[in-house]
């Protein structure tokens, strides 16, 4: 009763936006079950009340934080056999993603069994072949964008590939592997709105952003600033940034800011919203895994280095074109640096 409830009241949004809508709804526990249910990597259960409890971070001097990474390797260390060393069906790549950001990572369910896919995935898909000789050798975990670093931290997942921004404050809590992907934060909005951008018309409007994301940051730290009007109100943060698409059609906010790769698929599910304005920051999607497993991020960095040349391409065309265009040159991530040493 409640979602026909919820699929009513959505009449006007266009179909699309509302079965978006609905799904996101009821896939709200779905996306929490392996935050409580699942195990480890270990075997042991590891979620439940301490994963989402502060932890001391590494200082960490940091400049352009997306060269802070190490050089590749393909050689393997402790956190390579340790992956390999898991036994029959345990012996796979435990991988944090999204599975309800379109063309990212997600289930199409006209799709046989509905499986996760999406351009996160197809890079999951890569390292999984080359660590493990098989690319199907993945366990795919759910996690919310708030609780990413501690799943990594607590060692839920060996990895994260989650559209996760390379930032000097992350660093401090996890290793990231060179950029793989270029976007910036971006508004999103009803195409009927008076907002037009990151400007002066977000005064006095609900702005909607992920619990945990740049977004938010960036936000706080510019209405602080007085760069950001100070009646715009930004208190409404969600788990999953799908989440404020739901509030947008709601009516619950006016606006939504996220990584414009991200706003692009939104819009794309639904016809009654757009981008307002252009980019406003540069960000750097990465792999994000323990600070201590350097033989992890070497193995990725040595994937990546192929991948950009053969697979990259590929999956873009696939995913990501038909909503950012057929260009690609504004989405390809910088010629990589490897500036951390330890």
């Amino acid at each position: 009763m409640a979602i026909r409830r919820v699929r009513a009241g959505l009449k006007g949004w266009g179909g699309v936006g509302a079965m978006a809508a609905v799904c996101a709804l009821a896939l709200a526990f779905v996306l929490l079950l392996p935050l409580t249910q699942s195990p480890g990597p270990d075997g042991a259960g590891t979620g439940g009340p301490g994963i989402a409890e502060g932890v001391q971070t590494r200082a960490v001097e940091c400049r352009a934080p997306e060269k802070q990474t190490l050089a590749p390797s393909r050689a393997d260390g402790p956190t390579i056999e340790a992956i390999k060393n898991r036994i029959g069906a345990r012996r796979k790549l435990v991988v944090g993603v999204d599975q309800n950001s379109y063309r990212w990572g997600y289930r199409d369910p006209n799709n046989d069994g509905a499986q996760l896919e999406g351009f996160d995935i197809d890079l999951v898909h890569r390292i999984a072949a080359d660590i493990l000789g098989d690319p199907n050798a993945v366990q795919f975990k759910a996690i919310p964008t708030d609780q990413r670093i501690p799943a990594i931290r607590s060692g839920r997942v060996d990895m994260v590939v989650r559209t996760m921004t390379i930032t000097c404050d992350r660093l401090g809590e996890v290793a990231f592997s060179a950029p793989y992907f270029r976007t910036g934060q971006q508004v999103l909005a009803a195409k009927s709105s008076s907002v037009t951008g990151y400007d002066r018309s977000l005064a006095g409007q609900r702005i909607c952003t992920a619990a945990g994301s740049t977004a938010y940051t960036r936000l706080a730290k510019d209405r602080a600033a007085g760069l950001l009007a100070a009646t715009a109100d930004i208190s409404t943060t969600v788990p999953n940034q799908l989440d404020c698409l739901v509030r947008l059609q709601l009516g619950e906010v006016d606006a939504v800011v996220t990584d414009g790769a991200l706003a692009a698929s939104q819009a794309a599910q639904d016809p009654t919203v757009e981008l307002k304005g252009a980019a406003f920051t540069t960000e750097y999607y990465g792999v994000a895994m323990k600070r201590d497993a350097d033989d992890l991020v070497r193995r990725v960095n040595r994937v990546l280095v192929d991948y950009r040349g053969s697979g990259w391409q590929t999956s873009y065309d696939r995913w990501l074109s038909a909503t950012l265009g057929k260009d690609s040159a504004a989405s390809k991530p910088p010629a990589p640096q490897y500036l951390r040493t330890s």
